[in-house]
């Protein structure tokens, strides 16, 4: 299976591309409480939306349900406008986007917060279910259609633009890794179940994209417990496909509730175990396909986890490892991208992921990963969840401190750090070592930095 959609002939950045791919009346775009939603329904509640829409400025899309976030985010492209995707939606988060663009506005459905007083509130959805206009808005390929924030686990969020082109390209590449992951045959329309926010790039490739330039057709809601997955992906038909993290696949698997068959699972987000993605394999009877990328370069390579540790690097995609991370080119980026993954190149495009420039720490001549000291004290008895960071070196001494946070009922800081210091080198005791009831983990499991900060009793380093 593969995203085929004929442009026209006007020249590579000046090409007009149709917003829907296989676009026929009856093509099923969405499923909306336990009901299919036909492409000539989506396109009119996309037409009804840009109605009601401020005709310049940027969106910023808080919609809580994905058939609204996805029709809604066709109707600000339609516009020519950019949807901006912050790094959270905490209001700061919002309020910091905004002010680096001009007339932006913020725009949601029945579902959304109204704690917004300016929020502009989507119109009734799924209402012409009757017409047969299916005759989709014509965008060019180089219009920014996105703007996504980095999610600051790392420092401050920093925007990336991307172009209708930049993800007709990867979203090209994603479908037909998930196809051949899954083994479908080209004509079947697949069924995606995301419990990502659409709001997250990973969300967005995954759960927005792919109806988009492919033939899926996604769930609108976003479910988080065991009980709900298992009630969304009965309500589509087969075959599915589960977009999820490590973080919710741990506690899917935590359950005994029995699961419609799935053709695959995808993760991403944050490192997947290969305990953990065996076990995902022997209990959904399905691959699991760990994705990498980044909010900066999107998918760029994926492997599925179970069986091997190399990663496979995307048709169009160049990697140049250099001391400092990872030169990335690609046919779906508009620049070349630098990220902090360390990486070594192995033969038929393959890389080995060696941790993250920004994850390596050396202390008395000595040198350890934050990655290999969160796996060491996630490993201690009683400690269900933990997370190893640096801290700002003292600006006196300029030497690099380490702290933590774990979650570990019943058990006391000082026996965890005395048990620690049996693992690990004492020059990478983290201090503070602080338990907590849960680590801030935002909506896709990730840990901002100034949420772990402000978990650790501080404002700032």
């Amino acid at each position: 299976m593969s995203a085929v959609v004929e442009p026209d002939t006007s020249g590579e950045f000046a090409r007009l591309w149709p917003l829907l791919a296989h676009c026929t009346p009856d093509r099923v775009v969405a499923w909306r409480d336990g009901r299919m939603i036909r492409a000539s329904e989506f396109l009119a509640d996309v037409r009804r939306i840009g109605d009601v829409l401020p005709k310049r400025g940027c969106a910023v899309n808080l919609c809580e349900d994905r058939y609204a976030f996805l029709a809604s985010f066709c109707a600000v492209a339609g516009l020519g406008q950019s949807t901006l995707l912050p790094a959270a939606r905490t209001a700061q988060a919002i309020a910091e986007v905004r002010g680096a663009h001009a007339d932006t506005y913020l725009l949601g459905d029945a579902q959304t917060c109204a704690s917004h007083g300016d929020l502009v509130r989507l119109p009734e959805l799924g209402t012409d279910a009757g017409v047969q206009d299916s005759t989709p808005p014509m965008i060019r390929a180089r219009q920014i259609v996105a703007i996504g924030y980095t999610s600051g686990s790392t420092g401050r969020p920093k925007p990336n633009a991307k172009s209708f082109e930049n993800f007709r390209i990867g979203s090209g590449l994603n479908i037909d890794v998930l196809a051949s992951a899954a083994g479908l045959p080209a004509e079947a329309t697949i069924s995606v179940v995301a419990t990502v926010p659409a709001q997250h790039m990973y969300g967005m490739e995954m759960s927005i994209l792919l109806p988009l330039f492919g033939n899926f057709a996604v769930h609108t809601n976003r479910p988080f417990f065991p009980a709900d997955i298992a009630e969304a992906l009965s309500q589509m038909p087969s075959p599915r496909v589960l977009v999820t993290t490590p973080v919710h696949l741990r506690a899917l698997l935590g359950h005994a509730i029995a699961l419609p068959p799935v053709a695959a699972i995808v993760s991403a987000t944050a490192p997947l175990p290969r305990e953990l993605a065996e076990q995902a394999e022997a209990r959904l009877g399905a691959p699991l396909i760990e994705l990498f990328g980044s909010t900066e370069t999107c998918v760029i390579g994926h492997r599925r986890t179970a069986r091997e540790d190399t990663w496979s690097i995307h048709p169009g995609v160049e990697l140049r490892p250099h001391p400092d991370g990872t030169e990335v080119r690609a046919d779906h980026l508009s620049q070349v991208v630098q990220l902090q993954d360390l990486i070594e190149l192995r033969a038929e495009r393959k890389f080995l992921l060696r941790g993250r420039n920004a994850d390596l720490l050396e202390i008395a001549g000595k040198r350890a990963s934050l990655a290999d000291l969160t796996r060491r004290l996630q490993a201690l008895d009683g400690v269900v969840d933990a997370a190893v960071f640096q801290l700002e070196g003292c600006v006196r001494t300029g030497i690099q401190r380490i702290a933590a946070l774990a979650v570990a009922p019943g058990r006391l800081e000082k026996d965890l750090l005395a048990e620690l210091r049996r693992a690990i080198d004492p020059v990478f005791l983290p201090r503070p070592l602080r338990i907590v009831s849960a680590l801030p983990r935002n909506d896709t499991g990730k840990l901002p930095r100034a949420a772990l900060l402000a978990a650790l009793g501080k404002t700032r380093d």
